[in-house]
């Protein structure tokens, strides 16, 4: 995530794709990528045939090894590949997407939808242009990502969503749509009051897990086999801020120290391990900067982002009346958090 570029996007859709039709007896015999595998051989120093039989995404697999132990190559390959990235996104198009497309269609599919994930954990380094890494490659280079000729859904890093240039990004990458944001599970309102639908839901991502075959309501009655009461697994679920991805960490946690049914004590040393390792993270003008939080239950800009969005001491929310923040609830339990609000109310 610290070092994607370009052409890693379009050969990775190429590999993927290919595989995906190849598994279900579609195989494609893209001339294009064959030249092109025979141009980048000689420096790679490993053979890739696409002749006879060979797959396309066998091929792809082989450089994307090949590169993956040197940073070297890697960038060599970029540097062939750059200027013919116009040319690699043509054949990406009339040799694999329209071939599938067209295959998929007459077996009486509606055709072929790529989702690239993972592109949200771009690291947000500078690029020779000065740019920062995710606007270069969804900004500068968004208008080729949106070439592809298929439904595609990126992951975008959401500090984008707070930059100068996101009507850029909007017209490049989206056509002048603008992203979709998921904010988290909302399990409580902007006053405070919890959400009962959200818990709900919250509950039943955990026991799905665990009972991935039971109806939702039947699994409401075999939470004793996961947990030693109801009021775990909701404090559990509280405690997440609706963040799913931190519900799981945390979950994984406890699995890690005692076998289900999970107690509250165990539970609770997880959070406190957690919470006093993000507490250390959090310096005085972090915590100054979550005091307006508090108060505004909002976000301005890029590095206001970068701060307390990207390092999860808050989230984001939708309600009926658009976006708010909350603090982490996690950072919420601590005695500074709960000094800083005694404060803010005298005050």
């Amino acid at each position: 995530m610290a070092d994607v570029d370009i052409s890693d996007i379009l050969l990775s859709i190429a590999k993927a794709v290919s595989e995906s039709l190849e598994k279900i007896d579609i195989h494609l015999k893209p001339r294009y990528f064959a030249k092109l595998f025979n141009d980048i051989k000689d420096f790679l120093q490993t053979p890739i045939e696409l002749s006879g039989e060979a797959e396309l995404s066998v091929g792809i697999a082989k450089i994307t090894a090949k590169t993956k132990e040197s940073p070297q190559l890697r960038d060599q390959l970029r540097q062939h590949l750059e200027p013919r990235t116009q040319s690699i996104l043509s054949a990406i198009n009339e040799e694999i997407l329209g071939k599938g497309n067209e295959e998929l269609k007459r077996r009486g599919k509606n055709g072929l939808v790529v989702i690239v994930d993972n592109l949200d954990r771009v690291a947000p380094r500078p690029v020779p242009s000065g740019r920062s890494q995710p606007e270069y490659i969804f900004i500068d280079r968004g208008a080729q990502l949106r070439a592809l000729k298929c439904h595609v859904v990126y992951t975008i890093p959401l500090a984008l969503m707070f930059s100068n240039e996101y009507e850029t990004l909007k017209n490049h990458l989206g056509g002048g749509v603008a992203p979709k944001v998921l904010p988290m599970v909302p399990i409580q309102s902007r006053d405070g009051s919890e959400l009962g639908k959200g818990m709900a839901l919250l509950r039943q991502l955990v026991l799905a897990r665990a009972f991935p075959d039971v109806d939702p309501l039947s699994r409401l009655t075999l939470i004793p086999e996961v947990f030693d009461n109801l009021q775990t697994l909701d404090r559990l679920c509280r405690v997440s801020g609706g963040h799913v991805r931190n519900l799981l960490g945390l979950l994984y946690n406890c699995l890690q120290h005692e076998d289900p049914p999970l107690s509250r004590h165990c539970l609770e040393s997880v959070i406190k391990g957690y919470r006093d390792d993000l507490t250390l993270a959090v310096d005085d003008q972090e915590w100054d900067l979550l005091s307006q939080v508090v108060q505004k239950q909002a976000v301005k800009g890029e590095r206001e982002y970068q701060i307390l969005l990207r390092s999860m001491f808050v989230y984001e929310y939708r309600d009926e009346l658009g976006r708010w923040f909350g603090i982490n609830p996690a950072l919420a339990e601590t005695a500074r958090f709960r000094a800083l609000t005694a404060t803010l109310q005298n005050g």
